[in-house]
């Protein structure tokens, strides 16, 4: 009986074919020097081992214009019938043509990462407990890159983003398990390696913090934060979640207590000088306000809540950001800000009343059209006096001449 032949392919990351690393590095030479097209052609027939691929398929995948597509593929075959002759000993009759279709000799059997990443990933989920972590580092260790990174066919997409999920979640899975163990230098490996996949993910941040903080390095999960804070700001134009904030918090307390010479005055008050408003978490903003009622209590004097909308015409982001900066620049230093969500945010206006809120509104929604003359964004705005229960305060809408 004829020996199987094992043919094995590593599709994650750079594409590579052989058993050895010997056979890896000289076929890496060959795969550097050959086509794109031919390449993907050969990724394709990998790719569909397990089952007989039509003409008429190879033909719609990579020539669905072409006035003679047959010759075409035929030509495509033989390049890629010499290029495995190349790349694997005994190469002959690797490729079989039959009936208006192609497969690989049944005496050839076909192992690619891809394939053992997929069924690791699988496997782990159907283990005990005890072995559930242990299983999720090893699938997690077979990702070495995205799925055929430099193809940029289109058969190649939806792939890339299933496998890329799969390493997603595995990695999701596995942080709360090995967090429950403290294990903290794991974690960190496995949060760095996720970055180059998805590095807007809270998740990992979150767990890439807490590990730093657990194994004392305050200063830099503060770093971390500060990058994780400009990536989402500058491709979602959103905060950090009060999650993320008070890892941060934690974190930056840790790095001031560990200062020398720095007395209980100067940790308290050191602060970053800036003439703009105050600009905060919605959690942070909420504890503001709790303090203010408290405040108000004993001074008599009057505070409001103010809610400003964006309406019709809006571009989604764009006026978000640019109504952000006019409250920032318009509003009070001490006057606190926070986002409800990507068109509305919410100030509280230290002493002043209802009134004086509504006059407020009028410059903010002047100083708006005055500086983006071309948006076609309009302003809303709801006010209440804190003085009334949180529960039953009623806005006011602000009346169309102010709009």
């Amino acid at each position: 009986m004829e020996k199987e032949k094992v043919l094995s392919f590593r599709l994650m990351g750079v594409f590579s074919c052989g058993s050895t690393e010997e056979e890896k590095a000289q076929n890496s030479i060959r795969i550097g020097k050959t086509g794109k097209k031919l390449l993907s052609f050969l990724q394709y027939l990998i790719v569909n081992h397990g089952r007989n691929i039509t003409s008429e398929e190879l033909i719609g995948q990579f020539w669905p214009d072409s006035s003679d597509p047959a010759s075409l593929l035929r030509n495509m075959l033989f390049k890629v019938r010499n290029l495995l002759k190349a790349m694997v000993p005994e190469g002959n009759g690797l490729l079989l043509t039959l009936q208006n279709c192609y497969r690989w000799a049944p005496e050839v059997r076909l192992e690619t990462d891809a394939e053992q990443f997929e069924s690791a990933c699988v496997g782990a989920r159907r283990q005990p407990e005890e072995e559930y972590c242990g299983r999720l580092l090893g699938a997690i260790a077979l990702y070495k890159g995205e799925f055929l990174a430099g193809n940029d066919d289109e058969w190649v997409g939806m792939l890339r983003q299933y496998y890329r999920t799969l390493y997603l979640d595995a990695c999701r899975a596995v942080l709360p398990l090995l967090y429950k163990e403290e294990r903290w230098m794991e974690s960190i490996s496995v949060c760095s390696q996720a970055y180059a996949e998805d590095d807007g993910q809270e998740d990992f941040t979150a767990y890439h913090m807490q590990a730093l903080i657990a194994l004392g390095q305050p200063g830099q999960a503060v770093e971390r934060y500060r990058s994780f804070r400009d990536k989402i700001m500058e491709e979602y134009a959103m905060p950090p979640t009060e999650r993320i904030e008070q890892l941060y918090l934690l974190a930056e307390g840790l790095v001031k207590k560990n200062a020398e010479e720095k007395d209980i005055l100067n940790l308290v008050c050191e602060a970053e000088e800036n003439s703009q408003a105050f600009f905060c978490t919605f959690g942070t903003f909420r504890s503001i306000v709790a303090l203010e009622r408290r405040h108000m209590e004993r001074s008599g004097q009057s505070s409001s809540l103010m809610v400003i909308s964006l309406d019709s015409g809006a571009v989604p982001n764009t006026d978000g950001r640019r109504l952000e900066r006019i409250l920032l620049e318009k509003l009070r230093t001490g006057d606190p800000i926070a986002r409800l969500d990507a068109d509305s945010y919410v100030v509280m206006l230290t002493g002043a009343d209802e009134e004086s809120a509504r006059l407020v509104f009028g410059r903010i929604d002047c100083a708006f059209h005055r500086t983006y003359r071309h948006s076609r964004a309009r302003l809303s705005f709801r006010v209440a006096d804190l003085k009334r229960k949180c529960g039953s305060d009623a806005g006011d809408t602000a009346p169309e001449a102010a709009l």
